[in-house]
């Protein structure tokens, strides 16, 4: 059999992150198996150690890869008036009905988050990176140095959270509308000395 060159390789490597990220979303960590995602994939279980040590590492890689596919609009802009506008798509996307019945596309802390923070290792640290970045990313533009980010990702994964809960679709459209209406408050009354 012919050896697979570096491309092929890397493709079937980004198959496999492509598949875990949304399998772990949208089934969770512990109910996806490496099974699950190699045949997502469309590649053989046993091709899985050729690309991860173990389900530990696919783990963190699949988390990085999903955050990465997330937020990479509002890294690749560089003014502020962009990051700005691209910040408010983000959460008005965010803060949607798409984003509540998509988990397998949607934030991946939120999906993920409780899963990873009982783990150790690798993932963990996935996770805990994640947040400051996406922290960060929130941010408004002239609320450098604040805590201002944080804030907003509070909120956006509790509102997610609370609608993806909620037994109706109206329920998710209050929850989703209590959850714009913290984020308004949140950027009109932050106070601009605080750091």
């Amino acid at each position: 059999m012919p050896r697979m060159s570096e491309a092929e390789k890397q493709r079937s490597h980004n198959r496999i992150l492509d598949a875990a990220a949304q399998l772990f979303r949208e089934r969770g960590v512990e109910a996806t198996s490496v099974a699950d995602v190699m045949k997502a994939a469309g590649m053989t279980h046993g091709g899985f150690y050729r690309h991860f040590e173990s389900k530990e590492d696919l783990i963190a890689a699949a988390f990085r890869h999903a955050v990465d596919d997330v937020v990479s609009g509002m890294e690749r802009e560089e003014a502020s008036e962009g990051q700005e506008r691209e910040r408010q798509d983000y959460i008005a996307k965010y803060l949607s009905q798409a984003h509540v019945q998509d988990s397998r596309h949607g934030c991946p802390l939120a999906a993920m988050g409780t899963e990873l923070a009982r783990t150790k290792g690798a993932s963990r640290h996935a996770g805990a990176q994640a947040s400051d970045r996406m922290a960060a990313l929130l941010r408004d533009t002239s609320e450098t140095g604040s805590d201002q980010g944080l804030a907003t990702m509070a909120l956006l994964m509790g509102t997610i959270t609370l609608a993806r809960l909620a037994g109706t679709e109206e329920e998710a459209d209050r929850a989703l509308e209590a959850g714009r209406t913290a984020i308004d408050l949140l950027q009109d009354h932050w106070p601009k000395d605080r750091s």
